[in-house]
């Protein structure tokens, strides 16, 4: 049997140990691993290259992807399915494993329904997918946000500094809230709270009257201000699935604070800085797991669905079931963590 795997969408740590132990697997039942260069792109190219254990056993601890990815989107090309079919044909892959997010595992379900043999992986730092308690570069991004937060009270308290930190986010708001709760955070502002803009410069306010003259204040990129149309955002650009181009939220709330409360405020933008980094424990081992496990189900002739984790065990879940919506963080979680800021 011959195998495809692919890795679409943003990087994330933890991939490289999902690629290393489908690899592995392979090899443990004697089948062909072949890596698809440039995710979905690699395939509508023709892109790929055959792998072995012994070549990538060391990549375990590094971040990125090997295998290089990309935001295309397949279905958005014309006769797309046809040429990924007529390419899955001509690599001769008898099933295909395709690790990404809800926009490369949509493309995948879709090539499913059309008759391809594929496995998905969920890889997403923004944790959003449904059915599984952890995706691939969570629980690194988390750690390596929180570090950033902290570091930068630090600089917020020396020079009596409002610091707005703008985290990735789109549509769910869970690297903002662990991250936030997790550095001490003054304030956790995310896309499933709408809020308004003079609750937030009422706080700062507030703050200042009390004596606290440094602040934090960490904002989601796609969070809301119930009072303004739309997301804030610095252009309208729109990816192949259609995303606009994310980022400008931390800018914006870093003006009003400033001109209003006359406090001196900066905003401060990680953003890509959260994908990179070698990935924790946690994300080394899931990604271990999934990639296992997404093997053994194309070796049991189970296909069309996507690996997760539930109550601790490695199970899969049809992708009309993880692919209806998405995750987000609950009204009543972002109440605990409003035990430590209120408006």
């Amino acid at each position: 049997m011959r195998i495809g795997l692919l890795t679409g969408g943003g990087d994330a740590p933890g991939l490289n140990a999902a690629i290393r132990s489908i690899v592995k697997r392979c090899e443990k039942y004697g089948f062909e691993a072949v890596g698809i260069k440039h995710g979905w792109a690699g395939i509508l190219n023709n892109e790929y290259i055959e792998l072995s254990y012994e070549k990538i056993k060391n990549i375990i601890g590094k971040s990125g992807t090997i295998l290089k990815t990309s935001r295309t989107n397949p279905l958005k090309i014309d006769s797309g399915v046809d040429i990924v079919e007529k390419n899955v044909k001509k690599m001769k892959l008898d099933a295909l494993i395709a690790i990404g997010g809800d926009d490369t595992l949509g493309v995948a379900k879709i090539l499913s329904e059309s008759g391809l043999k594929i496995i998905g992986i969920p890889k997403t730092i923004d944790n959003d997918l449904k059915e599984t308690e952890a995706t691939i570069g969570f629980d690194t991004a988390i750690n390596t946000a929180m570090q950033t937060i902290e570091n930068l009270k630090v600089t917020s308290e020396s020079h009596n500094r409002v610091i707005v930190v703008e985290i990735m986010g789109r549509h769910a708001g869970w690297i903002a809230f662990y991250s936030g709760i997790a550095a001490g955070a003054d304030l956790i502002l995310i896309p499933e709270q709408p809020f308004r803009l003079t609750d937030v410069i009422d706080f700062v306010k507030k703050k200042n009257v009390l004596g606290q003259k440094s602040l934090v204040i960490v904002v989601a990129e796609g969070a809301l201000i119930s009072d303004y149309q739309g997301p804030v955002t610095k252009n309208s650009r729109v990816d192949q699935f259609g995303h606009v181009f994310l980022g400008g939220i931390g800018d914006f709330l870093a003006r009003e604070i400033q001109r209003t409360v006359k406090v001196e405020t900066r905003a401060i933008t990680p953003a890509h800085i959260i994908r990179g980094g070698s990935p924790t424990a946690f994300d080394r081992v899931i990604a271990t797991r999934y990639g296992i496990k997404s093997v053994d189900l194309i070796k049991e002739g189970k296909t069309g669905v996507m690996v997760a984790l539930q109550n601790g065990e490695v199970v899969s879940v049809p992708f009309s079931k993880t692919l209806i919506a998405g995750k987000m963080v609950s009204e009543s979680l972002y109440e605990e963590g409003k035990t430590f800021f209120t408006f």
